[in-house]
Protein backbone atom coordinates (compact mmCIF):
# COMPACT_ATOMS: atom_id res chain seq x y z
CA UNK A 1 0.00 0.00 0.00
CA UNK A 2 1.27 3.38 -0.75
CA UNK A 3 1.30 6.23 2.47
CA UNK A 4 -1.75 8.02 0.43
CA UNK A 5 -3.64 4.67 0.48
CA UNK A 6 -2.38 4.05 4.36
CA UNK A 7 -3.66 7.35 5.52
CA UNK A 8 -6.90 6.86 3.76
CA UNK A 9 -7.14 3.83 5.59
CA UNK A 10 -6.85 5.83 8.90
CA UNK A 11 -9.52 8.01 8.16
CA UNK A 12 -11.84 5.14 7.71
CA UNK A 13 -10.62 3.59 10.60
CA UNK A 14 -10.36 6.12 13.27
CA UNK A 15 -12.09 9.37 11.41
CA UNK A 16 -9.63 11.67 11.75
CA UNK A 17 -5.71 11.72 9.57
CA UNK A 18 -3.11 10.75 10.67
CA UNK A 19 -0.52 13.04 12.07
CA UNK A 20 2.64 11.51 11.37
CA UNK A 21 3.65 7.94 9.34
CA UNK A 22 6.60 6.00 9.79
CA UNK A 23 8.85 2.64 8.84
CA UNK A 24 11.13 0.22 9.81
CA UNK A 25 12.41 -2.60 7.40
CA UNK A 26 12.48 -6.79 7.94
CA UNK A 27 15.56 -8.06 7.57
CA UNK A 28 17.30 -10.77 6.20
CA UNK A 29 20.56 -12.74 7.24
CA UNK A 30 23.54 -13.22 4.94
CA UNK A 31 25.26 -15.49 7.62
CA UNK A 32 25.84 -15.97 11.26
CA UNK A 33 22.65 -17.87 12.39
CA UNK A 34 21.95 -18.24 16.60
CA UNK A 35 25.04 -16.28 17.40
CA UNK A 36 23.75 -12.76 18.38
CA UNK A 37 22.58 -14.13 21.68
CA UNK A 38 25.53 -16.09 22.01
CA UNK A 39 27.39 -12.71 21.91
CA UNK A 40 29.12 -13.29 18.28
CA UNK A 41 28.71 -11.93 15.05
CA UNK A 42 26.39 -11.82 12.40
CA UNK A 43 25.95 -9.97 9.18
CA UNK A 44 22.31 -8.95 8.27
CA UNK A 45 21.17 -6.37 5.89
CA UNK A 46 17.72 -4.78 5.81
CA UNK A 47 14.97 -4.84 3.20
CA UNK A 48 13.36 -2.75 1.45
CA UNK A 49 10.20 -4.17 2.69
CA UNK A 50 8.55 -3.89 6.11
CA UNK A 51 6.05 -2.19 8.32
CA UNK A 52 4.32 1.42 8.75
CA UNK A 53 3.18 2.72 11.72
CA UNK A 54 0.46 5.87 11.57
CA UNK A 55 -0.57 7.47 14.75
CA UNK A 56 -2.34 10.19 16.10
CA UNK A 57 -3.04 12.01 19.63
CA UNK A 58 -6.47 11.23 20.50
CA UNK A 59 -6.73 13.70 23.70
CA UNK A 60 -8.12 10.37 25.95
CA UNK A 61 -5.93 7.93 28.21
CA UNK A 62 -5.58 5.05 26.38
CA UNK A 63 -3.95 3.66 23.01
CA UNK A 64 -5.85 1.99 20.27
CA UNK A 65 -4.36 -0.56 18.05
CA UNK A 66 -5.35 -1.57 14.91
CA UNK A 67 -3.54 -3.50 12.02
CA UNK A 68 -4.88 -3.61 8.79
CA UNK A 69 -4.62 -7.52 8.87
CA UNK A 70 -6.94 -7.40 11.99
CA UNK A 71 -10.30 -6.99 12.29
CA UNK A 72 -10.39 -5.33 16.06
CA UNK A 73 -9.27 -2.39 17.40
CA UNK A 74 -7.46 -3.43 20.50
CA UNK A 75 -7.53 -0.39 23.19
CA UNK A 76 -5.04 -0.35 26.20
CA UNK A 77 -5.81 2.02 29.01
CA UNK A 78 -2.54 4.39 29.78
CA UNK A 79 -2.81 2.85 33.17
CA UNK A 80 -1.88 -1.12 32.01
CA UNK A 81 0.35 -0.18 29.23
CA UNK A 82 2.74 -2.32 31.71
CA UNK A 83 1.05 -5.00 31.34
CA UNK A 84 1.05 -7.98 28.53
CA UNK A 85 -2.05 -9.01 27.42
CA UNK A 86 -2.83 -12.60 26.43
CA UNK A 87 0.07 -14.80 25.30
CA UNK A 88 -0.12 -14.28 21.37
CA UNK A 89 -1.50 -11.15 20.95
CA UNK A 90 0.14 -9.30 18.10
CA UNK A 91 -0.56 -5.83 20.26
CA UNK A 92 1.85 -7.09 22.91
CA UNK A 93 4.90 -5.94 20.48
CA UNK A 94 3.94 -2.22 20.17
CA UNK A 95 2.62 -2.99 23.73
CA UNK A 96 5.90 -3.94 24.86
CA UNK A 97 8.04 -0.79 23.59
CA UNK A 98 5.24 1.04 25.33
CA UNK A 99 6.47 -0.43 28.71
CA UNK A 100 10.18 0.51 28.19
CA UNK A 101 9.50 3.39 27.63
CA UNK A 102 7.50 3.25 30.55
CA UNK A 103 10.48 1.71 32.21
CA UNK A 104 12.99 4.31 31.50
CA UNK A 105 11.01 6.91 33.16
CA UNK A 106 9.23 8.58 29.78
CA UNK A 107 5.95 9.98 31.05
CA UNK A 108 3.04 9.20 28.38
CA UNK A 109 0.79 11.72 29.40
CA UNK A 110 -1.34 11.44 26.37
CA UNK A 111 -3.49 8.61 24.27
CA UNK A 112 -2.73 7.79 20.61
CA UNK A 113 -4.33 5.89 17.55
CA UNK A 114 -2.07 3.74 15.69
CA UNK A 115 -2.70 1.77 12.64
CA UNK A 116 -0.20 -0.97 11.60
CA UNK A 117 0.00 -2.76 8.04
CA UNK A 118 3.20 -4.72 6.95
CA UNK A 119 3.61 -6.33 4.00
CA UNK A 120 6.92 -8.62 5.56
CA UNK A 121 5.66 -12.15 5.22
CA UNK A 122 4.48 -13.12 8.42
CA UNK A 123 6.44 -16.38 9.75
CA UNK A 124 9.27 -16.52 7.18
CA UNK A 125 11.86 -15.65 9.35
CA UNK A 126 12.61 -12.11 7.80
CA UNK A 127 12.08 -10.31 11.19
CA UNK A 128 8.02 -8.85 10.97
CA UNK A 129 8.32 -9.05 15.00
CA UNK A 130 11.33 -7.06 14.85
CA UNK A 131 10.28 -4.04 12.30
CA UNK A 132 6.56 -4.14 14.34
CA UNK A 133 9.29 -3.20 17.63
CA UNK A 134 11.50 -1.09 16.01
CA UNK A 135 8.93 1.09 14.07
CA UNK A 136 6.93 1.50 17.57
CA UNK A 137 10.11 2.61 19.14
CA UNK A 138 11.10 4.88 16.48
CA UNK A 139 7.65 7.15 16.39
CA UNK A 140 7.62 6.70 20.14
CA UNK A 141 11.00 8.76 20.29
CA UNK A 142 9.91 10.90 17.57
CA UNK A 143 6.58 11.91 19.07
CA UNK A 144 8.08 11.97 22.95
CA UNK A 145 11.34 13.74 22.08
CA UNK A 146 13.17 11.37 23.85
CA UNK A 147 16.51 11.65 21.92
CA UNK A 148 17.31 7.48 22.04
CA UNK A 149 20.14 6.75 19.40
CA UNK A 150 19.17 3.61 17.42
CA UNK A 151 21.29 1.59 18.89
CA UNK A 152 18.70 1.97 22.55
CA UNK A 153 15.59 1.44 19.75
CA UNK A 154 16.89 -1.55 19.13
CA UNK A 155 17.35 -3.21 22.95
CA UNK A 156 13.90 -1.56 23.64
CA UNK A 157 12.32 -3.53 20.74
CA UNK A 158 14.50 -6.98 21.94
CA UNK A 159 13.14 -6.28 25.30
CA UNK A 160 10.04 -5.76 24.40
CA UNK A 161 9.74 -9.12 22.50
CA UNK A 162 11.56 -10.62 25.98
CA UNK A 163 8.86 -9.31 28.33
CA UNK A 164 5.83 -9.48 26.43
CA UNK A 165 6.39 -11.97 23.14
CA UNK A 166 8.09 -14.27 25.85
CA UNK A 167 10.69 -14.49 23.42
CA UNK A 168 14.37 -14.79 24.45
CA UNK A 169 15.72 -13.21 20.86
CA UNK A 170 19.40 -12.05 20.10
CA UNK A 171 19.62 -7.90 19.50
CA UNK A 172 20.03 -9.13 15.46
CA UNK A 173 17.02 -8.33 14.42
CA UNK A 174 16.04 -5.13 15.89
CA UNK A 175 19.34 -3.77 15.85
CA UNK A 176 18.89 -4.20 11.78
CA UNK A 177 15.90 -2.55 11.15
CA UNK A 178 17.22 0.45 12.96
CA UNK A 179 20.82 0.86 11.62
CA UNK A 180 20.11 -0.75 8.12
CA UNK A 181 21.81 1.11 4.94
CA UNK A 182 20.77 0.59 1.53
CA UNK A 183 22.87 -1.11 -0.21
CA UNK A 184 25.25 -2.49 2.92
CA UNK A 185 24.89 -5.49 5.06
CA UNK A 186 25.71 -4.72 8.97
CA UNK A 187 29.04 -6.63 10.72
CA UNK A 188 27.56 -6.65 13.88
CA UNK A 189 29.83 -7.92 17.18
CA UNK A 190 26.50 -9.04 19.57
CA UNK A 191 28.73 -8.48 22.69
CA UNK A 192 29.79 -4.94 22.26
CA UNK A 193 27.35 -3.70 19.29
CA UNK A 194 30.57 -2.24 17.23
CA UNK A 195 29.76 -2.69 13.93
CA UNK A 196 31.01 -1.49 10.60
CA UNK A 197 28.44 -1.46 7.91
CA UNK A 198 30.00 -3.33 4.60
CA UNK A 199 29.23 -2.33 0.80
CA UNK A 200 27.29 -5.44 -0.44
CA UNK A 201 28.94 -5.64 -4.07
CA UNK A 202 26.95 -8.07 -6.44
CA UNK A 203 27.86 -7.75 -9.87
CA UNK A 204 25.64 -10.22 -11.67
CA UNK A 205 24.42 -11.68 -8.62
CA UNK A 206 21.17 -11.41 -6.63
CA UNK A 207 19.78 -12.25 -3.14
CA UNK A 208 17.02 -14.30 -3.64
CA UNK A 209 14.74 -15.34 -0.65
CA UNK A 210 12.83 -18.96 -0.89
CA UNK A 211 9.94 -18.69 1.38
CA UNK A 212 8.97 -22.64 2.23
CA UNK A 213 5.34 -21.03 3.10
CA UNK A 214 5.90 -23.21 6.55
CA UNK A 215 5.49 -20.51 9.07
CA UNK A 216 8.14 -20.69 12.24
CA UNK A 217 7.05 -19.72 15.44
CA UNK A 218 9.51 -19.29 17.95
CA UNK A 219 8.81 -19.91 21.38
CA UNK A 220 9.79 -23.15 23.13
CA UNK A 221 12.31 -24.84 20.78
CA UNK A 222 14.37 -20.98 20.31
CA UNK A 223 14.37 -20.71 24.30
CA UNK A 224 15.68 -24.63 24.01
CA UNK A 225 18.01 -23.13 22.31
CA UNK A 226 18.98 -20.28 24.44
CA UNK A 227 18.98 -22.80 27.43
CA UNK A 228 21.56 -25.63 26.22
CA UNK A 229 24.20 -22.63 24.90
CA UNK A 230 23.75 -21.74 28.85
CA UNK A 231 24.39 -25.06 29.85
CA UNK A 232 27.40 -25.27 27.47
CA UNK A 233 28.93 -22.12 28.63
CA UNK A 234 28.39 -23.20 32.65
CA UNK A 235 30.16 -26.58 31.84
CA UNK A 236 33.12 -24.68 30.18
CA UNK A 237 33.29 -22.77 32.67
CA UNK A 238 34.93 -25.52 35.09
CA UNK A 239 38.14 -24.89 32.86
CA UNK A 240 37.08 -21.72 31.57
CA UNK A 241 35.92 -19.49 34.29
CA UNK A 242 36.01 -15.98 33.55
CA UNK A 243 33.91 -17.50 30.08
CA UNK A 244 30.86 -15.23 29.19
CA UNK A 245 29.82 -16.65 25.93
CA UNK A 246 30.37 -19.06 23.46
CA UNK A 247 32.11 -16.78 21.32
CA UNK A 248 34.65 -15.54 23.26
CA UNK A 249 36.51 -19.11 22.20
CA UNK A 250 38.53 -19.51 18.90
CA UNK A 251 38.19 -22.50 17.32
CA UNK A 252 41.14 -24.03 18.12
CA UNK A 253 40.67 -23.10 22.32
CA UNK A 254 36.96 -25.24 21.88
CA UNK A 255 38.63 -28.16 20.63
CA UNK A 256 41.05 -27.90 23.08
CA UNK A 257 38.62 -27.78 26.13
CA UNK A 258 35.51 -29.38 24.61
CA UNK A 259 35.13 -32.38 26.02
CA UNK A 260 34.24 -30.62 29.41
CA UNK A 261 30.71 -30.39 28.35
CA UNK A 262 29.27 -33.38 29.25
CA UNK A 263 25.73 -32.87 28.05
CA UNK A 264 25.65 -34.33 24.59
CA UNK A 265 23.25 -31.76 22.81
CA UNK A 266 24.76 -28.93 24.44
CA UNK A 267 28.07 -29.83 22.91
CA UNK A 268 26.47 -30.00 19.21
CA UNK A 269 25.03 -26.06 20.10
CA UNK A 270 28.01 -24.67 21.49
CA UNK A 271 30.29 -26.73 18.13
CA UNK A 272 27.62 -24.64 16.12
CA UNK A 273 27.88 -21.30 17.50
CA UNK A 274 31.50 -21.59 17.72
CA UNK A 275 32.08 -23.00 14.01
CA UNK A 276 29.60 -20.09 12.81
CA UNK A 277 31.05 -17.28 14.34
CA UNK A 278 34.26 -18.09 12.28
CA UNK A 279 32.64 -18.81 9.42
CA UNK A 280 30.82 -14.67 9.76
CA UNK A 281 34.01 -13.44 10.21
CA UNK A 282 35.59 -15.74 7.28
CA UNK A 283 32.75 -14.69 5.02
CA UNK A 284 32.72 -10.94 5.45
CA UNK A 285 36.39 -10.97 4.66
CA UNK A 286 36.05 -12.80 1.50
CA UNK A 287 32.96 -10.33 0.66
CA UNK A 288 35.21 -6.94 1.09
CA UNK A 289 37.52 -9.11 -1.44
CA UNK A 290 35.36 -9.71 -3.88
CA UNK A 291 35.52 -13.42 -3.35
CA UNK A 292 31.69 -14.38 -3.73
CA UNK A 293 32.50 -17.83 -4.35
CA UNK A 294 33.80 -18.44 -0.96
CA UNK A 295 31.25 -16.43 0.56
CA UNK A 296 28.67 -19.27 -1.44
CA UNK A 297 30.97 -22.64 0.43
CA UNK A 298 30.36 -20.31 3.91
CA UNK A 299 26.95 -19.81 3.66
CA UNK A 300 26.10 -23.80 2.62
CA UNK A 301 28.75 -24.95 5.54
CA UNK A 302 26.34 -22.36 7.55
CA UNK A 303 23.05 -24.61 6.68
CA UNK A 304 24.61 -27.65 7.54
CA UNK A 305 25.60 -27.40 11.04
CA UNK A 306 22.70 -25.51 11.50
CA UNK A 307 21.03 -28.74 10.46
CA UNK A 308 24.04 -31.68 11.96
CA UNK A 309 24.32 -29.60 15.21
CA UNK A 310 22.03 -26.80 15.87
CA UNK A 311 18.84 -28.77 14.57
CA UNK A 312 16.55 -25.60 13.54
CA UNK A 313 16.04 -26.44 9.97
CA UNK A 314 14.06 -29.45 9.32
CA UNK A 315 12.42 -30.78 6.05
CA UNK A 316 11.00 -27.74 4.23
CA UNK A 317 14.14 -25.41 4.45
CA UNK A 318 16.79 -28.33 4.50
CA UNK A 319 14.77 -29.20 0.83
CA UNK A 320 15.13 -25.36 -0.71
CA UNK A 321 18.52 -25.54 0.29
CA UNK A 322 19.69 -28.80 -1.01
CA UNK A 323 18.11 -28.41 -4.35
CA UNK A 324 19.26 -24.84 -4.80
CA UNK A 325 22.90 -26.28 -3.88
CA UNK A 326 22.64 -28.52 -7.03
CA UNK A 327 21.23 -25.73 -9.91
CA UNK A 328 24.25 -23.89 -11.62
CA UNK A 329 25.08 -20.43 -11.01
CA UNK A 330 23.95 -20.71 -7.39
CA UNK A 331 27.05 -19.20 -5.76
CA UNK A 332 25.11 -20.48 -1.91
CA UNK A 333 22.27 -20.90 -0.39
CA UNK A 334 21.60 -21.10 3.64
CA UNK A 335 18.16 -21.35 5.98
CA UNK A 336 17.78 -17.59 7.53
CA UNK A 337 16.53 -16.84 10.37
CA UNK A 338 15.29 -18.49 13.70
CA UNK A 339 14.61 -21.54 11.56
CA UNK A 340 12.14 -24.22 12.38
CA UNK A 341 10.19 -23.41 8.75
CA UNK A 342 10.42 -19.65 7.61
CA UNK A 343 12.99 -18.44 4.63
CA UNK A 344 16.02 -19.57 2.74
CA UNK A 345 18.70 -16.73 1.54
CA UNK A 346 20.63 -17.68 -2.02
CA UNK A 347 23.04 -15.56 -4.12
CA UNK A 348 22.57 -16.30 -7.18
CA UNK A 349 23.84 -15.49 -11.03
CA UNK A 350 21.32 -13.49 -12.85
CA UNK A 351 20.87 -15.70 -15.47
CA UNK A 352 20.29 -18.72 -13.12
CA UNK A 353 16.98 -17.10 -11.10
CA UNK A 354 14.73 -18.25 -13.81
CA UNK A 355 16.05 -21.48 -13.71
CA UNK A 356 16.63 -21.83 -9.75
CA UNK A 357 12.66 -20.62 -9.39
CA UNK A 358 11.84 -23.11 -11.69
CA UNK A 359 13.68 -26.23 -10.56
CA UNK A 360 13.60 -25.87 -6.92
CA UNK A 361 10.23 -24.35 -6.65
CA UNK A 362 8.58 -27.83 -8.42
CA UNK A 363 11.28 -30.02 -6.74
CA UNK A 364 10.34 -28.56 -3.76
CA UNK A 365 6.52 -28.88 -4.34
CA UNK A 366 7.07 -32.14 -4.83
CA UNK A 367 8.50 -33.54 -1.25
CA UNK A 368 6.38 -31.48 0.41
CA UNK A 369 3.35 -30.73 -1.32
CA UNK A 370 4.01 -26.73 -0.71
CA UNK A 371 3.91 -23.84 -3.08
CA UNK A 372 7.51 -22.04 -2.24
CA UNK A 373 7.37 -18.27 -3.13
CA UNK A 374 10.53 -16.04 -4.43
CA UNK A 375 11.12 -12.35 -3.20
CA UNK A 376 14.39 -10.55 -5.40
CA UNK A 377 15.65 -8.89 -1.93
CA UNK A 378 16.53 -4.95 -2.51
CA UNK A 379 18.69 -4.31 0.39
CA UNK A 380 17.52 -0.94 1.92
CA UNK A 381 17.27 1.66 4.83
CA UNK A 382 16.44 1.68 8.53
CA UNK A 383 13.77 3.06 10.65
CA UNK A 384 12.63 6.31 9.24
CA UNK A 385 9.41 8.84 9.10
CA UNK A 386 7.72 9.13 5.64
CA UNK A 387 6.60 12.11 4.43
Amino acid sequence: MTVNELKASFKEVYGNEAEAVYFSPGRVNLIGEHTDYNGGYVFPCALSFGTCLLLRKNGKQEINFRSINETEIITVPLTDLGTPLAKGTWANYPLGVFAQFLKRGVKITEGYDILIWGNVPLGAGLSSSAALEVVTAYALNDQLGTGYDRTELAKIGQKAEHEFAFVNCGIMDQFASAHGKKDHAIFLNCDTLEFDLVPVKLEGVKVVISNTHSPHKLGDEYNDRVRECQLAVEQLRSVRPELKNLAELTQAEFDEIQSVITDPVALKRARHVVGEVQRTVDAVKELQAGNLEEFGKLMNASHISLRDDYEVTGKYLDTLAEKAWKIEGVIGSRMTGGGFGGCTVSLVKEEAIDTFKEKVGSAYKEKTGLEADFYIAEIGDGAKKCD
